[in-house]
């Protein structure tokens, strides 16, 4: 089984996955970031400017294959459940990664974290991060396309604490 756990830079992707990976045995964290951070420090500034002159990670085409590559490899070498928090804003790159995973496990299941724009910064203050910073300014974006494209299942964060968001996780993937 692979769960995708997406949603906006501080909607609780992180903590919800690591209540998960607490909750369902014989399962592992997969945070595709490493591998956006691996390819920064590696691909040299040519190829980072032509491919994501943004600076986002996710705009390398290598950073999609390994990020689908890199579950397959650790569902065939260690057959456990995955447990991907990543934010994926962008919905033709959410397609090409989830075709992928589908392709890799019979049982992928996706969900949308969501909150509203003045809960996920107040968060995303209470975690340390700097007012006016990137993840803040992935908000608006962020917020936009999950209304905008279908990114189901979605569960509203606004109102409910980590046990009931994990609860609903589980009842769902049963």
């Amino acid at each position: 089984m692979i769960i995708l756990i997406n949603g906006a830079f501080g909607v609780g992707k992180t903590s919800v996955s690591e209540r998960l990976h607490k909750n369902l045995e014989n399962s592992i964290v997969f945070d595709p970031e490493e591998v956006g951070f691996m390819l920064r420090n590696i691909l040299p500034n040519a190829i980072k400017e032509l491919e994501a002159p943004s600076g986002d990670f996710q705009d390398f085409i290598l950073w999609r294959k390994l990020f689908v590559e890199t579950a397959r490899c650790f569902k065939e070498q260690y057959g456990k459940t995955l447990i991907v928090p990543m934010t994926i804003r962008n919905f033709e790159y959410f397609r090409e990664i989830t075709e992928g995973l589908n392709k890799i496990d019979k049982e992928v299941y996706h969900f949308c974290l969501t909150a509203s724009k003045d809960t996920i910064h107040k968060r995303l203050v209470e975690r340390g991060e700097v007012e006016g910073n990137w993840c803040f300014q992935q908000t608006d974006q962020c917020l936009a396309a999950y209304e905008n494209n279908d990114f189901s299942y979605y569960i509203n964060t606004e109102d409910k604490n980590l046990t009931e968001i994990t609860e609903e996780i589980v009842e769902k993937i049963k």
